[in-house]
């Protein structure tokens, strides 16, 4: 595969393989995020043992990678500790991917590791790399100060998904529309985004007709990788999904016996499936507290597909449906791209993003600067020829409610949508921005 984006990730990755000293590094994300795909980019030019973990016998396939790439292991001992001991001065790179299956192979493996570092590595140049896809179990297992390994490594990185602003290195030919559909499906997720090679539209009428295809099972073949009993936590994404953001509200909807919901909640967190968010005038224990879903693409599954599953498998499933919807559904999605935007472009300095609601009244986005007091509100509206005056007027109203410093304060709007009947830069003395899909995308504003 055509490496597409990760530019800081990469640059991060070379520091690091370049740094003249042993390096121990972390690398971890939840599945399909391109985790192997960064290390094989960034280690192709060196000497390197590359070994995918499996459920069992991990230590006698170790040795064989070993012994093809170098026949004289055959005359060293089975053990994890001779090899890489043996290895450190063979190899540059050392990586051991899918690390989750050692640990359930073997829990003494992290102790066998630990003791290779102390005793084997701390003092040579190879570089030790261990890729995780159980975002839980390395958090747990590897991660946290308990664990033997904790303060062995030199580095971490948690692979997180591509930016939406990386779309056009996929999609070079794309609008900047077009990529926002994309964007709805996949997120910034790589597995997802190398799949599509066509318009949308077209490869999800195919795509959607295959018997084998990866939209059927893909959501419980993620959560069987984190959960030894998913159906709960399944049930909570569907009430996320369905607009249960309250914890009242997800608590009806699962309908859990003698069982608090929170422990679920909170481990749906800790694999990125989840998020909570706060209004952003509130502290972080306010109980004004909301879950959504955490990426684009289950948005997507349990909007369009697991409410369909039954016509999928028939094979009568219409995708014009989903087409039907999708305006209404970019909505959301379209919030998210703006709020990268003003993180890449801010028109107004600020130190603070985020959604803000009180009761039934709900803002976008806001941007606050503690420093000088400046507030810009937003509002984001997918459609063409908004009309932003009234946008604006409508927002107005809405600022009322917001009581960070109030009456000392400067205030701003902005207005994301398609395209405007009229962009204005003035409403009642105050700035307005106004951007559109072209500015989105060469990050300008009029």
């Amino acid at each position: 595969m055509e490496f597409k984006d990760r530019k800081k990730e990469t640059k991060e990755m070379n520091d690091i393989l370049s740094s003249g000293k042993f390096e121990f590094l972390i690398l971890y994300g939840r599945r399909r995020i391109g985790k192997t795909e960064l290390i094989l980019h960034t280690t192709k030019d060196k000497k390197r043992i590359y070994y995918l973990a499996t459920g069992e016998k991990n230590l006698d396939r170790f040795y064989s990678i070993c012994e093809s790439q170098f026949p004289e292991v055959s005359k060293l001992k089975k053990d994890y500790e001779v090899l890489i001991d043996f290895l450190k001065d063979k190899v540059d790179v050392i990586i051991i991917d899918e690390f989750q299956n050692l640990i359930k192979e073997d829990k003494n493996i992290l102790h066998i590791l630990q003791s290779i570092v102390d005793t084997n590595l701390k003092n040579s140049t190879v570089k030790l790399i261990l890729l995780g896809s159980s975002v839980s179990m390395i958090n747990s297992k590897v991660l946290n100060y308990k664990s033997p390994l904790y303060g062995r490594r030199t580095a971490t990185i948690k692979l997180k998904t591509v930016s939406f602003f990386d779309l056009h290195e996929f999609f070079p030919n794309f609008t900047t529309e077009e990529l926002i559909e994309i964007y709805g499906f996949s997120d910034g997720i790589p597995y997802y985004l190398i799949k599509i090679e066509k318009p949308l539209w077209n490869w999800l009428k195919e795509e959607i007709k295959k018997e084998r295809s990866f939209l059927r099972d893909e959501v419980e073949f993620l959560m069987k990788y984190e959960f030894d009993d998913p159906s709960t936590y399944k049930l909570i994404l569907e009430a996320i999904a369905n607009g249960k953001s309250k914890i009242s509200e997800i608590k009806d909807f699962v309908k859990l016996q003698r069982t608090d919901v929170s422990p679920y909640l909170k481990n749906l967190i800790e694999v990125d499936l989840i998020k909570r968010e706060i209004p952003i005038t509130d502290n972080i224990k306010s109980r004004n507290g909301r879950y959504y879903l955490n990426d684009n693409f289950l948005k997507f599954w349990f909007r369009f597909i697991y409410p369909n599953a039954s016509s999928i498998e028939t094979g009568i499933f219409d995708t014009s449906l989903i087409k039907e919807a999708y305006s209404e559904y970019l909505g959301r999605i379209f919030e998210d791209v703006a709020r990268q935007h003003l993180i890449m472009n801010p028109p107004i300095p600020f130190n603070k993003i985020g959604r803000w609601w009180y009761k039934d009244i709900e803002i976008d986005l806001i941007t606050m600067n503690d420093r000088t007091n400046e507030a810009l509100f937003i509002e984001c509206k997918w459609q063409k020829n908004a009309d932003a005056e009234k946008i604006v007027r409508e927002l107005s109203k809405k600022t009322e409610g917001v009581e960070w410093k109030k009456e000392k304060r400067t205030e701003s709007y902005a207005v994301f949508a398609k395209s405007f009947k009229k962009k204005i830069t003035e409403f009642q003395g105050k700035r307005v921005f106004c951007f559109d899909l072209a500015n989105i995308m060469d990050n300008s504003v009029d």
